[in-house]
């Protein structure tokens, strides 16, 4: 039986490399959720199933809705920006930031996992950013903040690893996408510099790890922020 996959935030760079991953299998059933992206995921295999869901909406019952409680694996790569620092940021602003990147994706995880539990199988993955451990830029100081929420692992995850459901958070460090290009302006030349390994990683450096943790060639590895950052 297919195993089904939903990847939320799914029209970003990386998600649309990791779709492509799983695509390219026969075992899977790809879910990709977007929110205003359909330009990018329209371009996807049509046997793909697209999930448009706005997580910006209060009415969290309504937006569950549109989301099954059978996934086998959940990835969120949700990276909403809203582009304030730690001296501007407005409560208001904050609380989407929190709910588009972390409240709504914990939400949607917890729905599976008692199926997840039954059917002896699972696999989560959160993502994160290098942002975390430097307290944000700028300009991600909600962002960095909601990514932070994404690496605290409830320890009820650590007591189902022996029923093989496995959840992991990956800290992904620059990379070279739309966000870091347009969205956050920044001098990316000068910034790679400061790496160890002097070089961005590709979306689909990231897309091959994540498909890794989160098919079934990842038999041993749970409960870990694992750090993909060029030794940042």
């Amino acid at each position: 039986m297919k195993k089904k996959v939903l990847i939320l935030g799914g029209s970003s760079d990386i998600g649309l490399e990791l779709a492509n991953l799983f695509i390219n299998k026969d075992n899977y059933n790809v879910n990709l959720h977007y929110n205003s992206n359909y330009k990018g995921v329209k371009k996807i295999d049509k046997s793909c199933n697209l999930i448009k869901a706005d997580l910006s909406y209060y009415n969290y019952k309504n937006i569950l809705k549109k989301f099954d409680d059978n996934y086998d694996i959940i990835i969120n790569l949700i990276g909403f920006i809203n582009g304030k620092s730690f001296e501007k940021f407005k409560i208001e602003s904050l609380e989407k930031t929190l709910r588009i990147n972390s409240f709504i994706p914990l939400l949607i995880i917890r729905m599976s996992i008692k199926k997840m539990i039954k059917k002896k199988w699972g696999r989560i993955l959160n993502s994160s950013s290098v942002g975390v451990k430097f307290g944000g830029g700028n300009q991600t100081f909600e962002y960095s903040l909601s990514k932070h929420l994404n690496e605290f692992i409830p320890s009820y995850l650590k007591k189902i690893a022996d029923k093989n459901v496995f959840y992991n958070v990956l800290r992904i460090g620059l990379t070279d996408t739309k966000i870091h290009k347009k969205i956050l302006n920044k001098d990316l030349i000068a910034r790679t510099k400061l790496l160890p390994i002097k070089k961005m990683a590709t979306s689909i450096d990231i897309a091959n790890y994540i498909f890794y943790l989160s098919s079934n060639e990842n038999q041993f590895i749970t409960n870990e922020i694992i750090n993909i950052t060029g030794g940042e």
